[in-house]
């Protein structure tokens, strides 16, 4: 009988074990898809503001010194006035900042980060060393195809960029 009891208790944990681990998201814990994905992140003013004119940029792609660059540079964003009022650009900047590829809070961010030069800061996401590595296939004739238009266009290629899926079985080039 206690062999029994054993065993029923034995198999109930491993039930409850396999439920868990096949209810988590891919990837780990914290939800980023073992590097592919990011967390899900959803900030009012960021999404209002930077997603009026382009995709709300995941805060993973740059590290902090690079957020506070562009965001004291509003004035004239990649020949743009996106200027904002001092308290939304604080938030966004705060918001960033907290969730920025050094931040560690994404695989993603780390993998970013790999021979990021903070001293320079970069200003593009597709200037950092991890962006020119994952699309060095690209070639400049399919960046400027008018139905991409340039490298900073992700939603282009990443149809669920949006959403914080940069998987490359997800990818589809357009013609």
């Amino acid at each position: 009988m206690n062999y029994l009891l054993r065993g029923i208790g034995v198999v109930a944990a491993v039930g409850a074990v396999s439920v868990l681990a096949f209810s988590l998201p891919s990837g780990d814990a914290r939800g980023d898809g073992g590097g592919h994905a990011l967390p899900k992140l959803t900030h009012k003013n960021w999404q209002q503001e930077c997603a009026s004119c382009h995709i709300a940029y995941a805060p993973a792609f740059l590290p902090k010194a690079s957020w506070r660059r562009l965001m004291g540079g509003l004035d004239q964003h990649f020949g743009e006035n996106a200027s904002l009022d001092p308290a939304t650009q604080a938030d966004i900047l705060r918001f960033l900042e907290a969730n920025a590829a050094d931040s560690g809070n994404s695989r993603m961010g780390g993998r970013v980060m790999q021979g990021v030069n903070l001293n320079e800061a970069p200003l593009r996401i597709t200037e950092t060393r991890w962006f020119v590595r994952k699309h060095d296939e690209v070639s400049r004739a399919t960046w400027s195809r008018k139905s991409i238009g340039s490298a900073a266009n992700c939603a282009a290629c990443h149809r669920q960029a949006e959403q914080g899926v940069f998987d490359e079985d997800t990818v589809r080039i357009p013609k």
